[in-house]
């Protein structure tokens, strides 16, 4: 069976699979996150960028080394995002009486929209309030990294046999085997600008800090509801735009956006076969069509060359048998003209014999 047969076959037997079953409608559910949550509240105004939390996330997770050491603060001068190797990075940023700092990694959403366009589970909100990945199940359609609102999941592009999708875990599996009691970044941050607790407990505490220093505070703390609240959340006394977090993303989460659409998404599962055989005809199609083209223009090229080469070869003739003539010409001219000047010379000689 050809490969195009194999797919289409496969696809529709996917597609009649779901058809009877998928149905589009709308969903009034809604999450308010697990009870006993815990998250990180990240208080922009005691960041110092020392860069403390990306050596401390990179030794527990046991990332690779950094091309600059953690110690090189010059990187601080280019804004940055995390990777399939950087779980966490620090950005500057220009504040009203200098510069400030921002930590980046996953917020760990309570609804988030990673797990919510998964359609093979590969993401799970964990009751302990992180966002973990399974690789096991991944099939690479990198939907998360295209639905993810922060810019967040990173691929492995650089893995041609088993690529990973990769970003923070809130430290999930070192704090759940006992190896950490917080993640590694909270614990390396020496200023206390990091604060690892119950979700509940650390509103109340950026609640008591905006009340306590009203002028050094946004009165807001970022990812209490935004996309339906998050497991990281932000204090600033900059508005949160100036720090590289997004404002126009409203309060509702992505399931509670698109709960209609994604119903759907086991159809999308079904026709991925067909989908890809789609794909992979389409593109042999062109690779045909552009290697005809190729043909043509190298014909047409050759053609034209070769025209051009009897063209200049018909001129060049020409031009070399005007020159010969002429030569020709110019010999039986002067051979003219000597015989004329011998002619008369000796008809000199033969006056002056006879006086």
């Amino acid at each position: 069976m050809k490969r195009r047969q194999f797919l289409g076959l496969l696809g529709a037997a996917g597609i009649t699979a779901t058809l009877g079953t998928t149905k589009a409608q709308a969903s009034t559910h809604t999450f308010d996150g697990y009870p006993d949550a815990k998250g990180v509240l990240f208080d922009a105004t005691r960041c110092i960028g020392c860069r403390k939390c990306e050596a401390g996330c990179n030794k527990v997770n046991k990332l690779p080394a950094p091309a600059k050491p953690f110690a090189d603060l010059a990187v601080l001068e280019h804004e940055r995002r995390t990777d399939e190797k950087t779980y966490t990075v620090v950005n500057k940023y220009r504040g009203k009486s200098g510069p400030v700092f921002r930590k980046v990694q996953c917020n760990h959403c309570m609804e988030p929209a990673c797990a919510s366009v998964c359609f093979v589970h590969a993401f799970t909100k964990n009751p302990d309030g992180s966002v973990t990945y399974d690789p096991s199940v991944c099939v690479g359609c990198r939907y998360c990294m295209v639905a993810c609102p922060f810019n967040i999941p990173a691929y492995e592009y650089s893995d041609p046999l088993t690529p990973r999708v990769m970003k923070c875990t809130l430290c999930h599996d070192q704090i759940q085997k006992g190896e950490q009691t917080m993640p590694g970044c909270v614990a390396a941050c020496p200023k206390e600008a990091l604060t690892y607790g119950k979700r509940d407990d650390l509103i109340e505490i950026a609640r008591e800090r905006i009340r306590q220093h009203p002028e050094r505070y946004e009165h807001h703390i970022y990812g209490e509801k935004e996309m339906g609240g998050t497991n990281w959340l932000y204090l600033s006394g900059e508005p949160f735009k100036d720090i590289g977090l997004r404002e126009d993303l409203g309060n509702k989460s992505v399931p509670e956006i698109v709960s209609g659409p994604l119903s759907v998404v086991p159809m999308v599962a079904a026709l991925w076969p067909a989908l890809l055989g789609g794909v992979w005809a389409i593109n042999k199609r062109k690779e045909k069509v552009a290697a005809e083209e190729q043909k043509a223009a190298v014909k047409a090229a050759r053609a034209a060359t070769k025209a051009e080469g009897e063209a200049k070869l018909a001129k060049a003739m020409e031009s070399a048998e005007r020159d010969k003539n002429q030569a020709i010409e110019r010999e039986v001219k002067r051979a003219l003209e000597e015989a004329a000047e011998a002619a008369k010379k000796d008809a000199g000689d033969d006056g002056g014999e006879g006086a």
